[in-house]
């Protein structure tokens, strides 16, 4: 690893391990985006995905659903491993499986290897979520939610990017060409993070069945960990909802807009990414309580202007970049909350964290078809307030007599 990526730290707590550098730090943000991305491509693509691979449409779901089933067992299952197997390696081997997977995905010639090749995909992408423990441990204290941050809003961009993104491609060279270009890109950060990042072997000498058996002891035992999840699953469920449901929106009358059209709209979430470096300053300055009662707002207030909006493409683009920055402010208070507790349990509970809140964005993706299909707008926003509505009710019992 170049000298110009890294310096050492001066806190001896952290002699062992080298500092990040924003030049490292940027590169990671990167990377995230890119593999995260590697969860969402497909879901636009469905309808083009299915005939080619000799899909029904009442199976191509599927598609979509066993992605993310792979990525949540893998949060599950391999994410923690970064408490107990050197992380540079743990990484790069991740990647590596997830280039097979991407392959696979592109040259399949039937649907039964096409659904193995998304469930891999999901699987093996959580790398993403062994990287921002790994930037956490070189952060120093003091900077760590600015750090963490940063990285993650390279990780929003990715999930906001990459269903317009595939679109895109999609359009132009076919849908196989998303899987290949991803797989080159897989690749690529395989061999970049390989040589860049440091060594880290956890302290941790326990098996793997015990450092499994212990995810669910630290959710029980950890008040924090438990109230970062509950806030971040009610903003995350409402904002999978509603960039299920406003897709389907924009496809019906008045707007019957185009695919294309719907990714321009898609593009314009972006811009909510460039809240996270702010939320992780406030983090480090202590402000994350209020930080969280104004972040909840915002996701319920989104889902108002949403509501007025049904008929307004531009109170639409307002509404989901309330949302994103709702959600993207939440998500980096609470992994910095929760990094803070030890860096010998980061992994374990970064993999709890998001293996309950994506729970609950399948959640909210589910519910936004169903709710659509059966009213139209108005409920879909309607349950999309009641999330972050009901975060904010648990957070008022933060303000209870006695607690800290």
């Amino acid at each position: 690893m170049s000298t110009s990526d890294i310096s050492r730290s001066e806190a001896p707590a952290a002699a062992a391990l080298p500092t990040i550098s924003r030049p490292l730090v940027t590169m990671l943000a990167i990377a995230c985006g890119v593999i995260v991305a590697n969860i969402y491509y497909a879901q636009p693509l469905v309808a083009l995905i299915g005939p080619a691979i000799n899909l029904s449409p009442e199976a191509s779901s599927l598609v979509v659903t066993l992605t993310q089933i792979g990525y949540g067992v893998g949060l599950v299952l391999l994410v923690p491993l970064g408490d107990l197997l050197e992380n540079r390696r743990l990484v790069t081997a991740t990647l590596c499986a997830t280039v097979l997977a991407l392959v696979a995905a592109a040259f399949a010639p039937t649907a039964s290897v096409f659904l193995a090749a998304s469930f891999l995909i999901g699987l093996t992408s959580v790398a993403v979520q062994m990287l921002v423990p790994l930037a956490a441990h070189m952060a120093p204290e003091a900077k760590r939610g600015e750090v963490v941050g940063t990285v993650m809003s390279g990780l929003l961009l990715g999930i906001l990017l990459a269903r317009p993104v595939s679109s895109l491609i999609a359009d132009s060279f076919g849908w196989r060409a998303v899987f290949g270009l991803s797989a080159l890109a897989m690749v690529g950060f395989a061999v970049l993070l390989g040589r860049r990042l440091p060594e880290r072997r956890p302290a941790r000498h326990s098996g793997y069945g015990a450092l499994l058996a212990s995810l669910g002891r630290l959710l029980v035992r950890t008040p924090v960990l438990q109230r970062r999840t509950a806030y971040q699953t009610a903003l995350f469920a409402s904002f999978s909802l509603y960039w299920t449901g406003v897709p389907l929106l924009l496809a019906s009358p008045p707007f019957n807009l185009t695919q294309r059209g719907i990714a321009l709209f898609a593009l314009s979430g972006a811009a909510g990414a460039l809240v996270a470096p702010i939320a992780g300053r406030i983090a480090d300055r202590g402000w994350t309580r209020p930080a969280t009662g104004v972040a909840l707002a915002m996701g319920a207030l989104s889902f108002l202007v949403a509501r007025v909006g049904e008929g307004s493409i531009a109170l639409l683009v307002i509404a989901g970049l309330l949302l994103d920055m709702g959600v993207q402010t939440n998500m980096v208070l609470g992994q910095r909350a929760i990094y803070s507790l030890g860096a010998e349990t980061r992994s374990r509970m970064n993999g709890v964290y998001m293996a309950v809140f994506f729970t609950g964005g399948a959640a909210g993706s589910a519910l936004a078809g169903y709710a659509f299909a059966r009213g139209g707008w108005e409920p879909v926003t309607w349950i999309g307030a009641a999330f972050p509505l009901a975060g904010l009710l648990f957070y008022a019992t933060e303000f209870r007599k006695g607690r800290a």
